[in-house]
């Protein structure tokens, strides 16, 4: 059973912290529990919260050094410094390999650490300018939804720690456990990092359908013109279109959903390589292996072997 810490502090976060529990805490019927989930602080107690009422977090941070994932559900006031203790504990936990996670505003407390240094980060837009004053050695990313490097991750504001959330579940877990979880929370299974953080509402209807056109097309080879000539707009009213709603361009959207049914097909059917490729629209097993070591970082038989659902 893979342990979370969510780390929390005066005044917390109910959202932040609610974001975390929701997706590694919840117990729901139907869906296989691998997380145990539990909330620590530096001076066990009531901590105060958003909300206006105090919540009793018994366990202090010695609850770090058995957990496999650290998350920093928000950090306020940002400009609040880290204990020497919390700095220690930190350090520690990830020393020994665990993943520690920030949403929103926690990034800030990870800064402190040194851990961010020379590599991006993310954080809610309000605070990138901020962030990128205060730690100048960390490559702050305004524009994207979360950031993940494997042994440190970082989400912009708190609806985006929902998605790196999903995210690391499903870099667990697999594609469809992560999409099962999702449903159950009724959230969108899968948001890129890469996705932006905030555009201007789209005009009513503006993809008309197209991305669910395209869902039930996918073994075939669609291209960008296609998609355009779907909607009878030009590729590049389309690429303003899907840059105006999803923060994302058709071509690689359409990837995206490829790999994701890819995933899915690898997990739950036996169907070979080369099948697969061909349903999904990548037209060979070679293009396949290509794009998804690109996207996932592993190859599909490596990723079956892991997530391989029985």
């Amino acid at each position: 059973m893979h342990r979370v810490v969510a780390l929390v502090r005066p005044v917390q976060s109910t959202f932040e912290l609610g974001c975390a529990a929701e997706v590694f805490g919840t117990t729901r019927v139907g869906v296989p529990q691998y997380y145990e989930f539990e909330v620590c602080t530096e001076t066990p107690g009531p901590v105060p919260t958003t909300a206006g009422y105090a919540m009793s977090v018994t366990s202090g941070l010695s609850a770090l050094a058995a957990a496999d994932t650290v998350l920093i559900p928000g950090w306020k006031p940002v400009e609040a410094p880290l204990s020497d203790r919390v700095r220690r504990a930190l350090l520690r936990a990830h020393a020994r390999g665990a993943r520690l996670v920030t949403i929103c505003s926690g990034v800030f407390a990870l800064a402190r650490t040194g851990l961010l240094d020379d590599r991006s980060a993310a954080t809610h837009w309000a605070n990138a300018a901020l962030l990128q004053r205060e730690f100048p050695r960390v490559r702050v990313r305004p524009d994207v939804l979360y950031v993940d490097h494997g042994d440190v991750a970082t989400s912009a504001g708190a609806g985006a720690g929902i998605d790196l959330c999903l995210h690391l579940v499903r870099q667990d877990h697999g594609a469809a456990h992560a999409a099962l979880v999702a449903r159950h929370m009724v959230m969108p299974p899968h948001r890129e990092g890469g996705q932006t953080q905030y555009a201007p509402p789209p005009p009513a209807d503006a993809l008309d359908g197209l991305l669910e056109w395209t869902g039930t097309r996918l073994g075939t080879p669609l291209s960008v013109g296609e998609l355009a000539a779907h909607l009878g707009v030009s590729p590049r009213t389309l690429a303003r279109r899907f840059a105006d709603q999803l923060g994302t361009s058709p071509g690689a959207w359409l990837l995206s959903r490829r790999i994701a049914e890819s995933r899915t097909l690898l997990e739950e059917t036996d169907l070979p390589v080369e099948a697969i490729a061909l349903r999904v629209g990548l037209t060979s097993a070679v293009n396949l292996r290509r794009r998804f070591r690109t996207q996932v970082g592993t190859t599909p038989g490596a990723y079956r072997r892991a997530f391989r659902r029985t």
